[in-house]
C-alpha cells in the first residue's frame, strides 16, 4: 500500500469522492447470503461491512476503509480485481472502478472536435431510418432527417438543451411515448455515470448534473444508485402520433 503525502487538488478529490460513494452503494447493495456469508445478528444498516468485503477480497481493513473515505491510497489492478469480485460487479462496474481508482493506462486526451463530414455523410445515408450521433454525456452533435421528424412534437415544454437525456427526464409526456421509459432511461443514466469518471473536475458536467439533479428528482434518485453501464444494443419502442407504434 502507498500512501501520497502531496496535497491534494480539487479534482483528486472529487474523483475520491466519487470512489468512496460508488463502493458504499455498491457494498449497501449486497446481503451476506450473496457473499456467502452466515446473517448473523441484526445489522443497523442494510449491506456488507467493510471488514467483510476487506476480508473476502483479502485486503486490510484499514486499506479498504481508507479507500472508503478517499484517502490518497495507490491501488493495483489486482487489488481492485478481488474488490470488484467481492462487490459482484459486472464488466461496466469493473471499468468505473478502474477510472475512479485511477488504474487506467494513462491515455492524452484529444481536443474536442467538429463532426467529421464522412459521419454526417452516414447519418444522411441511414435515411429513412433515424440516426443521430452522440457524445459521452448525450448531446446531440449531429442527426438525421428521419431522427428529426421523430421528435418533431416530442416537446410539451420549450427545448432549451439539444440532448437526448434531458429531453426524456424533464419532458412530461416522455413516459407516454417512450414506452420502454422504465428500463431505457436508468441505462441511459448508468452510461453517464460510467462516463462521468472521466470528466471528474469538468465544471461543465459538474453544472450539467447539477442542473439535471434539481430539475428532475427522478434523475437525482436514480444518479445516487451509482449504477454504471457500457454501451449496449437496445431496443427502443416510441408512440409516434402518427406513424404510431414504432421500434428501433
Amino acid at each position: 500500500m502507498v500512501v501520497s503525502t502531496q496535497p491534494a487538488s480539487s479534482t483528486e478529490k472529487s474523483r475520491r469522492a466519487e470512489l468512496g460513494s460508488f463502493l458504499k452503494t455498491r457494498r449497501a447493495q449486497l446481503t451476506p447470503a450473496d457473499a456467502g456469508l452466515p446473517p448473523g445478528p441484526r445489522r443497523r444498516t442494510p449491506g456488507l461491512r467493510r471488514e467483510e468485503v476487506a476480508l473476502l477480497a483479502g485486503v486490510g481493513v484499514s486499506w479498504y476503509t481508507w479507500l472508503e473515505q478517499g484517502r490518497p491510497i495507490n491501488a493495483s489492478a489486482q487489488v481492485l480485481d478481488a474488490v470488484a469480485r467481492v462487490l459482484r460487479l459486472d464488466a461496466a462496474g469493473r471499468w468505473h472502478l478502474y477510472w475512479l481508482a485511477e488504474a487506467m493506462p494513462v491515455r492524452s486526451q484529444a481536443s474536442p472536435c467538429g463532426v467529421p463530414g464522412s459521419a454526417s455523410q452516414v447519418l444522411r445515408a441511414l435515411d429513412p431510418f433515424p440516426a443521430v450521433l452522440l457524445n459521452d454525456r448525450f448531446d446531440v452533435l449531429d442527426s438525421n432527417d428521419a431522427h428529426e421528424e421523430m421528435f418533431w412534437d416530442w416537446h410539451s415544454l420549450p427545448c432549451i438543451h439539444k440532448n437526448l437525456l434531458w429531453c426524456a427526464v424533464t419532458e412530461p409526456r416522455a413516459r407516454d411515448l417512450l414506452l420502454n421509459y422504465a428500463g431505457e432511461i436508468p441505462h441511459l443514466i448508468a452510461r453517464l455515470r460510467a462516463a462521468y469518471a472521466k470528466h471528474i473536475g469538468d465544471p461543465e458536467w459538474a453544472e450539467n448534473i447539477r442542473r439535471l439533479a434539481a430539475l428532475s428528482p427522478e434523475f437525482a434518485e436514480i444518479w445516487a444508485r451509482h449504477e454504471v453501464a457500457g454501451p449496449a444494443e437496445r431496443t427502443l419502442r416510441f408512440r409516434h402520433q402518427a406513424a404510431g407504434l414504432m421500434t428501433f
